[in-house]
């Protein structure tokens, strides 16, 4: 009677386990298929990071290409004659460039930090409905988008009464410190994204306003303080007129400015020499070459520092989507 016990206790546990792996299986196989939708979006998004890339290695081959070779093949990808001249001019001097690199990852670290701080900080009472005048400061932000003071007032403010020539300032707070544009893009998440209930029930436990806006609105906000961080990131980087307007001093330039003001001085030597007759000596300058040189060293540090920017907006659309 034991014996018989056992084997129907026993019996009825395997066919069970006989069918969990086929189950498994057959699911395994279901979910690799691929639809003709899913094959059609990777084609497309292969294709598409294959168009955005191909500008960039055609800069990088011209870049790496003898001057000459360009003016008789033009532009190729792998370089026909293999020359680092372009590089060798623009690094013979290589302290300017450093002290210009220094500067601008100052101003768009720091720079981007402040802006976006500050950006939060005006875009979340915004989103706020009992803010009583939520409706004025709206459309103050709406209507500076639409009209501006022009350049001569804007110069004149920033010189005459905040003096910010010669500043480091000088390159921060113009044109970028805060964006009326990304205010209204992050009051409107704020709005959509955060419901009012989880800002009350933070008060009933006895939340002040700072912490609720550190402790939750900050966190459950990582997808658009990532996007808009990303676009002041942009944005500090590549400017070059705040340095051009604001700065006397070339030790307080930023590197896209070093790098315009090297392409003035090619195209000044190519001018002078073609009104003087000298033009087998300026031949040998690497013009060409040497301003697709220019957009490498510019955009180096950007492109190493964008999947930085990807990891973290990855993470905060699941945080988001988890807390929200």
């Amino acid at each position: 009677m034991k014996e018989s016990v056992t084997t129907v206790a026993v019996s009825p546990q395997a066919p069970p386990q006989e069918h969990k792996l086929p189950l498994i299986r057959r699911k395994r196989e279901i979910n690799s298929i691929k639809t003709p939708t899913e094959i059609a979006l990777h084609l497309f998004f292969l294709l598409f990071s294959a168009a955005c890339v191909f500008p960039v290695l055609v800069v990088l081959g011209v870049s790496l290409t003898d001057q000459d070779t360009i003016y008789l093949y033009g532009y190729n990808v792998i370089p026909r004659v293999f020359s680092w001249s372009a590089y060798a001019y623009l690094l013979r001097d290589i302290g300017p460039i450093i002290d210009a690199y220094l500067v601008s990852i100052f101003v768009t670290v720091f720079g981007t930090i402040v802006a976006l701080m500050i950006t939060a900080l005006v875009a979340y009472p915004l989103s706020r409905r009992d803010f009583s005048f939520r409706s004025f400061f709206s459309f103050f932000f709406f209507f500076t988008m639409i009209f501006g003071g022009g350049l001569v007032p804007w110069y004149l403010v920033y010189t005459n009464f905040i003096d910010l020539r010669d500043s480091i300032w000088g390159l921060i707070v113009p044109n970028h410190l805060l964006s009326a544009f990304y205010v209204i893009i992050m009051r409107t998440f704020f709005t959509s994204s955060i419901h009012p209930s989880i800002l009350e029930s933070a008060k009933i436990d006895g939340a002040g306003e700072i912490r609720i806006f550190t402790r939750i609105v900050l966190p459950l906000s990582l997808p658009v303080l990532a996007t808009i961080g990303l676009f002041y990131t942009l944005s500090y980087w590549n400017d070059w007129f705040n340095s051009l307007v604001f700065m006397n001093s070339d030790k307080l330039i930023s590197i896209q400015y070093l790098m315009y003001k090297a392409m003035r001085n090619l195209q000044y030597l190519n001018t002078i020499a073609a009104v003087s007759g000298f033009g087998d000596q300026t031949a040998k300058l690497p013009s060409e070459t040497a301003r697709m040189a220019m957009a490498i060293i510019g955009m180096g540090p950007i492109v190493l520092a964008y999947p930085f920017f990807q990891k973290y907006f990855v993470k905060g659309l699941t945080v988001g989507a988890v807390k929200g």
